[in-house]
């Protein structure tokens, strides 16, 4: 696929200072594969072939079928319903009424071609974000300015520093598991308090910021929103 549709400049992504920053650039990725699979790509072969041979999960069959372009989305369906019969399921019944594969390959386990896409094209933007931390202030200091890093983003960040940064990756590590544990420990106060407010002892009270706990510590633990498609 053309890495130009994922173009995104690491300033889009944390200037808003909204939410995990990671997450918001994984949800870019995700929209722009999508958009394109479903329009420019239809008419590409070589996207065709990986298409049909990787599938799609769940949970973008989903986000397509909510684009309204149903069409697209029958196409997709027609060739890669064809691939599934001639190399995965390509099987003739014997005279003892089993059967046996026609074709070396056997069935494949569930693949999806947008999960694999997005996840290529992160890691490369990982090795950028963290290139720009090493040689720019400002954007260190932007960096620092973010709400939080949810869990798995501060995971995967942390363990690939040392590999693209050397010895700066003490400080990066340092800043990145700070900025999770401040919004971690805020988390803990606000789901408690939400936990309290079902006390009958303080009927009326002031809920503070814990009416969107649950919501806020799904987000943080997943990567992902309740109700959020994949």
């Amino acid at each position: 696929m053309k890495d130009s549709i994922y173009t995104i400049p690491l300033s889009e992504v944390f200037e808003p200072k909204d939410g995990c920053p990671i997450c918001r650039l994984r949800n870019m990725l995700e929209e722009r594969c999508l958009e394109y699979i479903m329009g420019a790509a239809m008419m590409e072969p070589d996207i065709r072939i990986q298409t049909n041979e990787a599938g799609f999960c769940h949970a973008h069959f989903e986000r397509m079928l909510k684009a309204k372009n149903r069409l697209s989305l029958a196409l997709m369906l027609e060739s890669r319903l064809a691939y599934v019969a001639e190399h995965e399921l390509a099987v003739q019944p014997e005279k003892a009424g089993f059967f046996k594969k026609k074709q070396a390959n056997p069935v494949q386990k569930q693949s999806c071609f947008v999960c694999n896409e997005v996840e290529r094209v992160l890691d490369r933007m990982l090795h950028t974000l963290l290139h720009t931390w090493e040689k720019e202030e400002s954007f260190q200091n932007l960096y620092d300015e973010q709400p939080f890093i949810c869990l798995e983003h501060c995971r995967r960040l942390t363990a690939l520093a040392p590999a693209v940064l050397g010895k700066k990756a003490s400080a990066f590590v340092e800043q990145t598991q700070r900025i999770t544990r401040q919004y971690l420990e805020q988390l803990q106060k606000d789901v408690t308090h939400f936990c309290r407010m079902y006390d009958y002892r303080n009927k009326g009270k002031d809920w503070g910021n814990s009416r969107d706990a649950i919501e806020r510590s799904i987000l943080f633990l997943t990567t992902r929103t309740p109700g959020e498609e994949k």
